[in-house]
């Protein structure tokens, strides 16, 4: 991979590691403040409850998208980003393009995907 495109895929996922510090934060507010909420019935409570479940879902989701960035960036200071873990061939560019974390190239994505889902 030539160091133009390298910088490119580095400053895509620095700007997205930004957005997610920002996001977990934001959750983390929200969740603090759900505590100071004063419930009046079942309707406030099953509502909290549910924005609750919400939130903590996306933080956990953000908060694995921002493990694999991370990976991804010790990749890139390593040489070894873009380079599929299970095949050890370059993951294309335009999938990393969609998924700049990638850390598996298509076929080796579905083959980890089938053996997870067994």
């Amino acid at each position: 991979m030539q160091n133009s495109e390298l910088s490119y895929f580095e400053e895509i996922l620095r700007a997205r590691k930004a957005q997610i510090m920002k996001n977990i934060s934001g959750v983390e507010a929200e969740l603090d403040g759900l505590s100071d909420v004063e419930m009046n019935d079942e309707g406030d409570y099953a509502a909290i409850s549910n924005d609750n479940m919400v939130d903590t879902a996306i933080g956990t989701q953000q908060g694995t998208e921002l493990l694999e960035i991370e990976l991804a960036l010790s990749k890139i200071s390593a040489g070894t980003y873009g380079i599929c873990e299970m095949c050890e061939e370059p993951i294309s560019f335009a999938r990393l393009k969609v998924k700049p974390h990638a850390r598996f190239c298509i076929d080796c994505r579905e083959i980890a995907e089938k053996n997870s889902a067994k």
